[in-house]
């Protein structure tokens, strides 16, 4: 596995609400944009959040049910349908590389990128792979049941089981922003079916049918959440610097790559975030209006 080359930190997990976590995604671009440091990191939702696609209606949300559950809800730069994550069931990566140290190309970008994802599957013993042949959407809205496509869903299974038993484990996506590639992504602990679908306004879809198009890392392998954390970010430091030695701090494992394996956001970052936090990722109108309309989308209720 190949990263580019230059100056990069690994940020460990941290819990933090969705709004700040997409503004750390946004500002982590700024950074690397800016010649600071590329970004690798593993993060968890807290609430659990419901993540709209940059272009979804509000409408399809069950604004009621998150509030009452105490789910946020805020909006993606990125595209698809929304994604609930949970607090436990759902473990968050991102990349922030400048652009012009991968691919210009949108697919073989996303597949580089996607190398850490697939690797610490393997790590967990667990046979994920892009899915070979397209698999018909379920339910628009939501991005776990929309067509499974190869180009870019990954699903898992058991190795002799047939793209229709494989189910989708992990959604990932990707935006530019000021000469910086971020991608992030959500990889599947634990379904929780009755929930993800909540928060929904009406899905036609039954808990049943939800699981079985997706899957977690759970019901593939014996391990626990600290263990499936700590393999992604295992998988991370591989693809950046080469296979872990067990040395700490900032190393030069690779030709060309210096990782702070233990690095951290600066305090010009942060408040960068909590700016980005207040006037977009937790404001009405990025949240609740379609980008391309002026008027708001459903209310509460």
């Amino acid at each position: 596995m190949t990263a580019p080359s230059g100056d990069w930190r690994l940020i460990r997990e941290e819990s933090r609400p969705g709004p700040m976590q997409m503004a750390l995604d946004e500002v982590a671009a700024e950074t690397a944009a800016a010649g600071g440091p590329a970004t690798v990191r593993t993060y968890r939702w807290d609430p659990s959040c419901l993540t709209l696609g940059y272009r979804q209606d509000p409408e399809t949300v069950d604004w009621a049910f998150c509030e009452r559950e105490g789910i946020d809800v805020t909006r993606r730069q990125t595209g698809g349908g929304g994604i609930y994550h949970d607090a436990r069931g759902d473990i968050a990566y991102s990349i922030a590389v400048p652009a012009a140290d991968v691919p210009g190309e949108l697919l073989d970008c996303y597949h580089l990128l996607c190398e850490p994802v697939l690797d610490a599957f393997d790590r967990l013993g667990i046979d994920a792979g892009y899915v070979e042949e397209s698999v018909p959407e379920i339910y628009h809205p939501a991005c776990y049941l929309r067509e499974l496509h190869p180009a870019h869903d990954v699903v898992a299974g058991s190795s002799d089981d047939s793209d229709e038993r494989r189910r989708k484990i992990a959604g990932n996506a990707q935006y530019r922003k000021r000469d910086a590639v971020i991608q992030h992504g959500s990889l599947t602990f634990s379904v929780e079916a009755e929930r993800h679908l909540g928060t929904f306004a009406d899905p036609p879809v039954t808990p049943a049918e939800f699981r079985d198009r997706v899957v977690g890392m759970d019901e593939l392998a014996d391990v626990d959440r600290g263990d499936a954390v700590a393999a992604v970010e295992a998988a991370l430091v591989a693809w950046v610097a080469g296979e872990d030695d067990g040395r700490e701090g900032v190393d030069n494992d690779s030709e060309g790559v210096a990782l702070d394996r233990d690095g951290s956001w600066t305090d010009a970052e942060l408040r960068r975030a909590e700016e980005l936090v207040e006037t977009k990722y937790r404001d009405e109108e990025w949240v609740r209006t379609r980008p391309g309309n002026k008027r708001a989308g459903a209310g509460s209720g």
